[in-house]
């Protein structure tokens, strides 16, 4: 498939440090300088978005890099907008590149009389005038099939499997991976598959959403290294819970490696406090002061990702070799060269 013109970025409000970092590591892959669109995304008095992109950017190949994340409906309006104002300019190709996918949890019906709004936003994406959708670790696969359109969905495993060889160098001997509910087991099986480490699952039952009422290690952790992985920390309730399950049935160390840091309400102090030793998060979602001072908190970037995912479909190749460690490790220039 022959390359579009010029790839060209342009951001929303949601994460501009991401935005400029995925725009850094394109300009060093491509050796020519690669900026955002020049555009404003500002409100009314009365909060209405308005857009208005100072670029001539017809025939051009845009990517609107934009997570969904808190507040969820305005980032995701920003997101519709900036697509119309694109469409209207005549951009050839728009692909939404939205590293953390809010709505995702509303992903089917739990109870009668319930939406299904993960499908109602995939929906708007596309009358909007979204020809492709780049994301990073779905809530649920099949939300991909909401879409009648492209949708490429990169996975935070290969990146924390790195991390992993890296930091835990000389003990993975004594490590496990460690699913937080029984729904998630396929993630932690392939990420321990990747360490080449056991397996474990903390079985949870709640009492009402958001409410855990009772939780059981399955599998043996005692003296083990124990990394809880998810896709998703919110509140951290369920996730402090589980470290300290896991540290009564005997585990010598918790650590947690979780896609989206949504940590909304008292998520932060739950984690400083808990039995966890660290909690690795990605960039997805823009974090506070709060956050990145945490001291048991730590967040890897994901631009090198997002900006190799970028130019493969924007050359037309293939982006599903970035699910791949072998294939990150020269993307992230030695940062997780093995000790």
């Amino acid at each position: 498939m022959p390359a579009l013109s010029e790839p060209k970025l342009i951001a929303g409000n949601a994460n501009i440090p991401l935005a400029r970092a995925i725009a850094r590591r394109m300009s060093l892959h491509r050796g020519v300088a690669v900026d955002l669109v020049n555009a404003r995304v500002e409100r009314f008095n009365d909060q209405e978005i308005f857009v208005e992109v100072f670029e001539n950017v017809r025939g051009e190949d845009m990517f609107i890099i934009q997570p969904t994340s808190n507040p969820a409906n305005d980032t995701l309006m920003e997101l519709l907008i900036i697509t119309d104002a694109l469409r209207r300019s005549s951009a050839q190709r728009i692909t939404a590149v939205i590293p953390y996918f809010g709505y995702a949890r509303q992903d089917r019906r739990a109870k009668a009389r319930t939406p299904i709004s993960a499908k109602l936003v995939a929906n708007l994406l596309t009358t909007a005038g979204v020809d492709r959708i780049l994301t990073l670790d779905l809530h649920a696969a099949q939300i991909q099939g909401f879409f009648d359109i492209p949708v490429d969905n990169l996975y935070a495993a290969p990146v924390f499997a790195l991390d992993i060889l890296h930091h835990f160098d000389g003990r993975l001997e004594d490590m496990t991976v460690v699913s937080p509910d029984v729904g998630g087991v396929a993630r932690a099986r392939e990420l321990a598959q990747r360490i080449g480490c056991g397996l474990a699952i903390v079985d949870k039952r709640r009492a009402r959403p958001g409410e855990v009422a009772e939780m059981t290690v399955i599998g043996d952790v005692r003296d083990q290294i124990c990394i809880i992985v998810d896709d998703i920390v919110d509140t951290a309730g369920t996730l402090c819970k589980a470290a300290e399950v896991l540290c009564e049935a005997g585990a010598r160390e918790v650590h947690a490696y979780i896609t989206h840091g949504v940590l909304s309400g008292p998520a932060v102090g739950r984690i400083r406090e808990s039995r966890m030793k660290s909690l690795v998060i990605t960039d997805s979602i823009e974090q506070t002061d709060r956050v990145r001072e945490a001291g048991n908190i730590r967040i890897v970037p994901t631009a090198p990702m997002f900006a190799q995912a970028i130019l493969n479909i924007w050359h037309g190749t293939s982006v599903s070799s970035l699910f791949e460690a072998d294939s990150l490790a020269p993307i992230y220039e030695g940062m997780y060269t093995r000790r």
